[in-house]
Order: C-alpha cells, then sequence, then structure tokens
C-alpha cells in the first residue's frame, strides 16, 4: 500500500462526510490515479473516456461518500464505484452503437522499431490491448490484481462474486490473453 494511502484513515474519511472539502481534496489526491487507471484499462484505453468515468466518480464520491459505513476497505468500497460506473458507461455505449458496429480498440504494433526499447514498448501496447480485447468479467479481475494489487477476497468484494469465481475468471482471463499473445513468442520479436 502506498504512503499516500496509509494517511487516509477514518478521521479522513469522517472529515469528508462532515463536508470538509480539504479532506476531500486529500481523498482525490490520493486516489485519481488509481481511478483513472480502473477506468483507461475498463474503457479499452480510451483515455478520454476514462478522464470523464474519473470526474464523474469523484463527484459522485462527493455525495456517496456519506453512504460509506466502514464494513469494508475504503479503497474496495471506492473500487466497486469504479467498476460500476465502467459498467454503466459500457451498457450507455452499447445502447447508441448501430447494429454490427463494434468499437474501434488501438492496436499496438503499427510501426515495427528496430531498437529493444521500442520492442518492449510495442509488447507492453500488445499487452495493453490484449487485455482491453478481454470481456469486463475476464479484464476486471486482471486489472484488479495485476494492476491493482487487490488480493482474491477483496477482488470478490469490489466485483460482487465470489473468490471461486474470481479464480476461475483470472483462469479464463490468463488462457485468453496467452491465445491473443502468442505472437510475442516469435524469436523474431526478440532478435536485435
Amino acid at each position: 500500500m502506498m504512503v499516500a494511502e496509509q494517511l487516509i484513515d477514518g478521521r479522513i474519511i469522517e472529515a469528508c462526510q462532515q463536508g470538509d472539502r480539504a479532506a476531500f481534496q486529500l481523498l482525490f489526491e490520493t486516489y485519481k490515479d488509481k481511478v483513472f487507471s480502473i477506468a483507461v484499462y475498463s474503457s479499452g484505453g480510451d483515455r478520454a473516456l476514462a478522464d470523464d468515468i474519473t470526474q464523474q466518480i469523484f463527484l459522485k464520491l462527493f455525495t456517496a461518500i456519506q453512504q460509506f459505513r466502514g464494513e469494508s476497505e475504503f479503497t474496495t468500497w471506492l473500487y466497486r464505484l469504479v467498476v460500476n460506473a465502467c459498467l454503466d458507461e459500457r451498457r450507455r455505449r452499447r445502447r447508441l452503437l448501430p447494429w454490427g458496429e463494434t468499437v474501434a480498440m488501438r492496436k499496438a504494433g503499427e510501426r515495427k522499431p528496430q531498437e529493444k526499447q521500442y520492442a518492449r514498448l510495442e509488447v507492453a501496447e500488445a499487452v495493453q490491448a490484449a487485455i482491453g480485447e478481454l470481456k469486463p468479467k475476464f479484464r476486471l479481475p486482471i486489472l484488479l490484481k495485476y494492476i491493482e494489487g487487490l488480493s482474491y477476497e477483496e477482488i470478490a468484494t469490489v466485483m460482487g462474486c465470489s473468490k471461486g469465481t474470481v479464480a476461475s475468471r483470472l483462469n479464463r482471463g490468463h488462457s485468453q490473453l496467452a491465445k491473443r499473445l502468442a505472437h510475442l513468442n516469435s524469436p523474431a520479436i526478440w532478435s536485435e
């Protein structure tokens, strides 16, 4: 857990619930990057949409923090708000898309740089794109586990499912990523 996150304790949450704007600013500064990170991955890399979702979350949090009762970790409760907002946005966008049209995902590998550092960047982009192509029920556990570092129990709470379901979805997500990223095992990618 980051040092800044350790500063957020029950007193800060309580101050936020009582309308303390300085406490809310501290909360915002502490969690804005994590909220944005989840939103970026959930939106398939659409940073503008992730910005919108992040703003929505903190606007909602300003009033919804009254509902936080401390029955779980604050981060677990916050991540649940983010996941719900991302799912709502996905449903809203699906209704707006004409039949048969799909949202284009950013594809890695448009250029073939020769230097190793660019090759690594290309691999990182391919992994990000592959994660973005996963169905949300497989993408979110992978994001929460490997990007946010949550435990199976915390992921289960955020996603509203059992730990067994989390394990199953992680397993299926890993399998799908392995298939999508199999081309990265090619020796040509790693040769100089």
